[in-house]
């Protein structure tokens, strides 16, 4: 057994009611661990649920509301944890860079996901803690040249939240953020130019792209916007969908519902781009295509897909048993040579 702090994000609830791809995985992390024995505290916001034992000092999150002034908390989320540290084996903090600069309040080991890289120029920060952290990378794809690693561990699902359906209804799926990287505007070509109807999920993060490329295109039974979905209307949407359109403008560390998609058995044509040879078998579980041209063409075959390769893909893949696992290995490689240094 290790005792073990989680160091959540604070943007939403652990785990997140609807958005919140970072607070999902910390989530899947500790509710595992703890299944697994290990003495485990989450450190997340006050309205968060887990198993393990929540230390908390922000009520909610800054996403959810608007009174709650992110740098404020997140300076005293941060320092709650790390004030607190050195009665941990181990830390595995997800709060990307910011926590790093607290590391030499404490002996103890850290190990950080890290979820992505928002801008290059917070690369600085992980360079100078180096020498000293544990880096997890979330995808090949997404390694900084400069950085060392101690694994790459790609994400899980709980898997018996995803409901396996062996047919579809005739509608495309768009599920995630609406912006530019995402390619939302795409999708809708996408779907016109089939002549089948989309159905668009997410939060809205550009409101100016979605006022002026989705918003004017929405026709009510041809191309929907039904907001953002939570886990208990997620697993219908995907489940029903004839194929996930994802046509990334970005080099996406991940891609949750890339996989949360196929879990339900439902093929994902995605721009090749980022991560997505690292999910997607082309041909097998999904296309990888490289424009809205090549989008159609695979939207047209999709029937060739079995839809029982993809849920079996995630099942022999991206598990949360599979996830924990890598990251148990992780820690005991960590933890080794302090242990030896013990006993000696």
């Amino acid at each position: 057994m290790i005792k073990i702090a989680v160091l959540s994000p604070i943007a939403w609830r652990t785990p997140p009611r609807h958005y919140g791809p970072w607070e999902s995985v910390a989530s899947n992390i500790t509710e595992e661990l703890v299944k697994r024995g290990h003495d485990v505290t989450l450190y997340a916001t006050e309205d968060s649920k887990t198993a393990a034992k929540l230390n908390a000092v922000c009520p909610r999150g800054y996403e959810e509301d608007p009174d709650i002034e992110p740098k404020v908390w997140e300076s005293l989320h941060i320092s709650n944890l790390f004030e607190e540290a050195d009665q941990y084996d181990i830390i595995h903090n997800h709060f990307d860079f910011l926590p790093l600069t607290y590391s030499s309040m404490t002996t103890t080991p850290i190990v950080t996901t890290i979820h992505g890289f928002s801008s290059p120029k917070i690369i600085p920060v992980y360079r100078k803690y180096n020498y000293k952290m544990h880096y997890v990378s979330i995808s090949d794809s997404d390694r900084a040249k400069e950085l060392d690693y101690a694994a790459t561990v790609h994400h899980g699902l709980n898997i018996d939240e995803f409901t396996f359906k062996s047919a579809s209804d005739d509608y495309l799926l768009y599920f995630g953020r609406i912006h530019p990287d995402k390619g939302t505007r795409e999708a809708i070509q996408i779907a016109k130019e089939c002549g089948m109807r989309l159905i668009i999920a997410g939060i809205i993060q550009d409101h100016p792209y979605f006022k002026k490329y989705v918003k004017p295109e929405l026709v009510p039974g041809r191309i929907d916007y039904i907001g953002s979905v939570g886990p208990e209307n997620r697993d219908t949407l995907l489940g029903n969908a004839m194929v996930l359109l994802h046509p990334i403008y970005f080099e996406e560390p991940f891609g949750l519902s890339v996989i949360e998609s196929m879990a339900c058995g439902t093929p994902v044509i995605a721009y090749n781009r980022g991560s997505m040879p690292e999910l997607i078998i082309d041909q097998k579980n999904g296309y990888l295509v490289e424009n809205v041209k090549e989008a159609v063409v695979a939207v047209k075959k999709v029937d060739q897909i079995k839809r029982k390769d993809c849920r079996s893909h995630i099942e022999e893949n991206f598990t949360i048993e599979k996830m924990v696992s890598k990251y148990e290995d992780v820690y005991e490689n960590v933890l080794t040579p302090k242990l030896n240094q013990i006993l000696n």
